[in-house]
């Protein structure tokens, strides 16, 4: 079992929900519930740089590589596009603004109000829309092998897309008991990894429709993570802990715990891998990275 380190950087005044990648290898983004949007490096975590401010509450968080910019997802159905120290903001959906996504030309937007958005990514303009579902969608995937998109909702289920046509090719239902939190399509496209409101995650066989379910957690499954050798990944959860899991055999690996690994005190509530490093944030106002030896 690999032994966890944890350094936890400070900074934020408010839940952080949300993490990207940065614009350079070793840096990765945060934003949360004091509308900020903070750069950090991995090597470095202690110190970070304020980069924008919003008056609202940030929900999700992604960068766009064609043009170098982000946009910000807000509680109010708000986007916020930001390039070089400047935001343009925009209302496009109801109730808040839960998962984005950047597939080469588009972005993917979804709202609370169960409509998905597709933009063009670099003129921030929107192309086309679909309501999905009454309720809120919370989570999106892409698979380059299917050229599909996968979105959970609140609802339930699971709904796939054409990513080129933007038309429904199936809906997943079952899967979960409640709300869709996160998902994650399976490094070869043939499976979607999810996790939900009702403390399980579900590996879907999208051959042959088959599906496995695991109690994961005690409470909701917030976040889920591939390494980037796939042969790993990591769950977040709002019981405090992080689970890592063997990719292939869905062993359990490691719980990185508040008081044995210096985790979090409260929910967590994102996740993202750079190399073998695992970034957490959560609902105590910190994020840790978390590096690991066996």
């Amino acid at each position: 079992m690999p032994q966890a380190t944890a350094r936890r950087f400070l900074g934020h005044r408010a839940a952080i929900y949300a993490l990207a990648p940065g614009a350079r290898d070793g840096t990765f983004l945060t934003a949360g519930g004091d509308g900020w949007i903070a750069e950090w490096n991995v090597d470095d975590p202690e110190n970070g740089q304020l980069i924008a401010k919003t008056e609202a509450q940030i929900f999700s968080l992604e960068r766009i590589d064609a043009d170098r910019s982000l946009v910000a997802g807000n509680m109010n159905g708000g986007l916020h596009f930001i390039r070089e120290g400047t935001s343009t903001d925009v209302l496009h959906h109801r109730k808040g603004v839960y998962g984005l996504l950047n597939v080469g030309e588009w972005l993917f937007t979804l709202g609370g109000g169960g409509t998905i958005i597709r933009w063009d990514a670099v003129a921030k303009r929107p192309l086309e829309s679909m309501q999905l579902s009454t309720a809120a969608l919370r989570c999106i995937d892409y698979s380059p092998e299917r050229n599909e998109l996968a979105v959970g909702s609140s609802d339930h289920r699971i709904h796939l897309l054409d990513a080129t046509d933007f038309t429904l090719k199936n809906t997943l239902s079952a899967r979960h008991e409640n709300s869709v939190f996160c998902l994650r399509y399976g490094p070869d496209g043939r499976k979607i990894f999810s996790g939900g409101r009702d403390a399980h995650l579900a590996v879907s066989e999208l051959s042959t429709g088959a599906f496995h379910r695991i109690p994961a957690h005690n409470f909701t499954v917030n976040a889920l993570a591939f390494r980037p050798d796939n042969q790993v990944f990591a769950t977040a959860s709002r019981d405090r802990t992080i689970k890592l899991w063997d990719t292939n055999t869905l062993e359990l690996l490691k719980v990185l715990e508040t008081v044995r690994d210096e985790g979090h005190r409260n929910s967590v509530n994102d996740l993202l891998w750079l190399g073998d490093r695992l970034v957490s944030v959560s609902d105590d106002r910190s994020g840790i990275v978390w590096s690991f030896t066996e």
